[in-house]
This record gives structure tokens, C-alpha cells and sequence, in this order.
């Protein structure tokens, strides 16, 4: 089994870290996107000092993002012989939330577009839609698939992803 190992930033995340995101009082999305790939070893850094384990690496995730209490959103890198944009989006929380929020790339364009970043579809999942004009056009630009609510998108997730909470346990100490 192999995996796609690629550091190039793909466009559509470019074009979201232009984006500027504002979160007051539960309102709009808590995301601070990167504008450039993280390190293989910042990546390895960062999932020992997560879940204690030293033992591992970082190859199976890119992280391409953070949230205002140092949470980070990265592609999770499961599916064998994928390019980076159809690998799921998944969110680990500063106090050890984790979720997959979207499938893959294009679904998690439809996620922000419908006001939702990361961190509010792991901890508020029900919440309103807060649609996003400039996300909802970076969307229709980049994304593979047609328009989905962050509900939609959400419940995919979970369907297909439902082990990951315990995948991601496993790796802690």
C-alpha cells in the first residue's frame, strides 16, 4: 500500500489563507489557514508532542491549518495511490477533540463555505449554516463536486470515518 507523498500546497488552500476569517462569541470561523506546506518535521513534531507517542512520524498527515486555541486541521493521508485533494480533512482539538470534517478537499471547500471551520464541526456540529461569499466562490472555483451543505458534508464524514476517534486513541501513550 502507498501513499501519494507530496508537500506541494494544493491551490485551493492557497486561495483559502487569503481569505480573512473572523470568530467573536461563537460566531463565524475560528481557522488561521497556513499559505505554504508544513515540514515533514514540524509535522513529526507536532503528532508526538499530540499524542505522547515518540515512536511515530508525521507522513500521514499534512497540516495545513490551526484554530485560535492551537488546534490543527490536516489531510489525513489513508487512501492509498491519492493525490492530496481527495484525502479527508480531519481537526485535532488543543484538549483532544478529534473528527474527520469532511471527505476530502472539495467536500471541506463546502464545509467553510457554509460558515463552518474545523473546530466548530467537531465541537458544534449542529449548528446554523453562516454561508460565506467569498468561501462559497472559492468553492465553486475549486471544488470537484457539486454544492453540499455542512451537514451534508459532516454526515458523510462520519459514515465513512467512524473509526477515526479510536484510530487516533490507539496512537496515544
Amino acid at each position: 500500500m502507498s501513499l501519494i507523498d507530496d508537500r506541494d500546497f494544493p491551490a485551493a488552500l492557497a486561495a483559502v489563507a487569503e481569505v480573512e476569517f473572523e470568530y467573536a462569541d461563537g460566531d463565524g470561523v475560528d481557522l488561521y489557514p497556513f499559505d505554504d506546506s508544513v515540514s515533514a518535521e514540524e509535522t513529526t513534531d507536532w503528532l508526538r508532542s499530540w499524542t505522547g507517542n515518540h515512536e511515530l512520524d508525521g507522513d500521514g498527515f499534512r497540516l495545513f491549518g490551526k484554530d485560535g486555541t492551537g488546534g490543527y486541521v490536516a489531510l489525513w493521508l489513508v487512501r492509498p495511490d491519492t493525490e492530496l485533494t481527495g484525502q479527508p480533512v480531519a481537526f485535532f482539538g488543543s484538549e483532544g477533540e478529534t473528527g474527520v470534517v469532511a471527505r476530502d478537499l472539495s467536500e471541506y471547500l463546502w464545509l467553510l463555505a457554509d460558515g463552518f471551520g474545523p473546530f466548530e464541526a467537531v465541537e458544534y456540529p449542529q449548528r446554523d449554516p453562516q454561508p460565506h461569499d467569498e468561501l462559497t466562490a472559492i468553492a465553486e472555483r475549486h471544488a470537484q463536486l457539486p454544492r453540499r451543505s455542512a451537514h451534508e458534508v459532516l454526515a458523510a464524514a462520519a459514515k465513512e470515518f467512524p473509526g477515526f476517534q479510536q484510530t487516533i486513541d490507539d496512537l496515544c501513550r
